[in-house]
Formats: C-alpha cells, sequence, structure tokens
C-alpha cells in the first residue's frame, strides 16, 4: 500500500497523514528489509467517522467540551493540522464560537509546514492545535513551534487518537479522545 501511494506521487509527510502512521514507520516501509530496526507503531483507522459529516461534528462536539474543561472560555482561534486536522478543527471552532486556521504540511522535513493566508491567523491570539493522530510528535512539536513563531499563545493540543503516553508536548497540554500506545 505505500508504495502504491508513492507512485501516486504522494511524499512521505502524506502518507503518513493518509495511513495514520509515523513518519519513521513510513520511512522503514519504504526501505524494505534494508530499513533496520521495524518501529513500534499502531495503525488507527477512523474511516467510519471520516464518512459522514455528522460523526465528525459529533467527535468534535467532544473535542470541544474537553477544550472548554482545560481552557474555558478564553481561546481565539482553532488551528487544524491538514490535512486530517482540519474537519475536527473547523467543528470544534464552531461549538466554542472561534476562528479557524488551517496549519499545512508541505514538503520538506517532517512536519515542516506554513500558516494558511485564506483562514485565521494567530498573531497574538490564544490558540488551540487540532490533529487526527500524534504518533510521534514531530508535526505536532513543528506546528508549535511554528504557532509561537507567529506570535500565537498555544494553549492546547487535542487530537482524536494519542499513539504516546505523553500528557505535554514542548510544554503545551496534549489530550487526546482515545490513547492507544504500544505498552
Amino acid at each position: 500500500m505505500v508504495g502504491n501511494l508513492r507512485k501516486e506521487g504522494l511524499n512521505s509527510q502524506q502518507i503518513a497523514d493518509e495511513l495514520s502512521l509515523s513518519q519513521d514507520t513510513i520511512s522503514w516501509l519504504l526501505a524494505g528489509s534494508a530499513g533496520g530496526e521495524k518501529p513500534r507503531d499502531v495503525s488507527i483507522g477512523w474511516r467510519t467517522i471520516g464518512v459522514r459529516p455528522q460523526r465528525v461534528a459529533a467527535i468534535g462536539a467532544i473535542m470541544a467540551d474537553v477544550v472548554a474543561e482545560e481552557c474555558g472560555d478564553s481561546i481565539d482561534t482553532i488551528v487544524g493540522v491538514s490535512i486530517n486536522g482540519i474537519l475536527f478543527a473547523n467543528e470544534v471552532a464552531n461549538q466554542l464560537g472561534c476562528e479557524v486556521a488551517i496549519h499545512r504540511n508541505v514538503d520538506g522535513a517532517p512536519g515542516k509546514g506554513s500558516l494558511s493566508n485564506k483562514y485565521g491567523q494567530v498573531a497574538g491570539k490564544r490558540i488551540v492545535i487540532v490533529d487526527d493522530v500524534l504518533s510521534t510528535g514531530v508535526t505536532m512539536s513543528k506546528t508549535i513551534e511554528s504557532m509561537r513563531l507567529a506570535g500565537a499563545e498555544v494553549s492546547l493540543c487535542m487530537v482524536l487518537v494519542n499513539k504516546t503516553v505523553r500528557n505535554e508536548i514542548d510544554e503545551v497540554p496534549l489530550r487526546g479522545i482515545i490513547r492507544a500506545a504500544v505498552v
């Protein structure tokens, strides 16, 4: 499957997003048996949620409830990490009456990305970053760094599935609806 996605023109970040696997796992799969020791990873499939807008809305409402519990009503903007965090971020922002912003992944180093100019901006605002799955934390860490450089105060990171035992990332609280960590 990874090879087919590569043939379709997807880069490693896009393949990792599509399969909800870490980039380390994607690199290992692309390298075949010559890739060294197999990374420990958990495959997450949430297509059943993603195919129905009302299901995304229901998960978004749960995420919004957690954000409100953690941050109160002082959040200005919800930032969705492309591509899979965008729908959840939109629904969280809708539930909380906040602006929505999009941090899109781009080719280059793992987790590298930029803030879209077509949506809300983050300078001087308290924000929450929303994504679907946290695998190694590289993408989230890079997004936190990018948001701080843009002048945001990052109050919380919210994910559907946390594949780690972490409860914070770069000194920002991390909350997941589900924890699916290898033990």
